[in-house]
């Protein structure tokens, strides 16, 4: 076959030019499934003008204020998580009411790993996210640039 013209070619950043950011984020009074979209694309880095969906390209993410996350509707006694401890019998139902109490970061990781892709690109994107339920965090050596997403 011939060789394929320039706009016909799979984009492609080296390793060497790809610049990763640290982003802070602040969830409070933030909707949850907004939050999470906007986190999605970030991690994917589908903000940038060389994104190419089989890279990972995408900025770390820091997530302040995690227990503070809001939702709309009746979502907080409808909403379910399930856990299943494998053995019969072992199925736990928690609501989102409760897992925002016991932990926060989950239901927001939960969220936004739903919106990943799945494959093995996506299980590398989701380690860039550090979510924290407090307005404490780990991660001032970095100096993240305080980003606002969702609206």
């Amino acid at each position: 076959m011939g060789s394929l013209l320039p706009s016909q070619r799979t984009r492609f950043t080296r390793n060497e030019e790809i610049n990763k950011q640290w982003i802070l984020v602040d969830a409070e009074n933030q909707n949850l499934g907004r939050l999470a979209c906007s986190i999605a694309n970030r991690l994917r880095g589908k903000h940038r003008r060389d994104y190419a969906p089989h890279q990972d390209i995408g900025d770390f993410v820091i997530v302040i204020n995690a227990s503070r996350l809001v939702v709309t509707g009746k979502k907080m006694e409808q909403k379910k998580y399930y856990d299943h401890s494998l053995h019969p019998g072992g199925l736990k139902t928690h609501t989102l009411r409760d897992k925002l109490q016991t932990d926060p970061a989950y239901v927001l990781k939960k969220a936004v790993w739903r919106m990943l892709p799945s494959g093995p690109l996506a299980r590398k994107q989701i380690k860039n996210l550090k979510i924290y339920a407090g307005e404490q965090h780990e991660h001032g050596a970095q100096q993240p640039q305080i980003v606002q997403l969702a609206k």
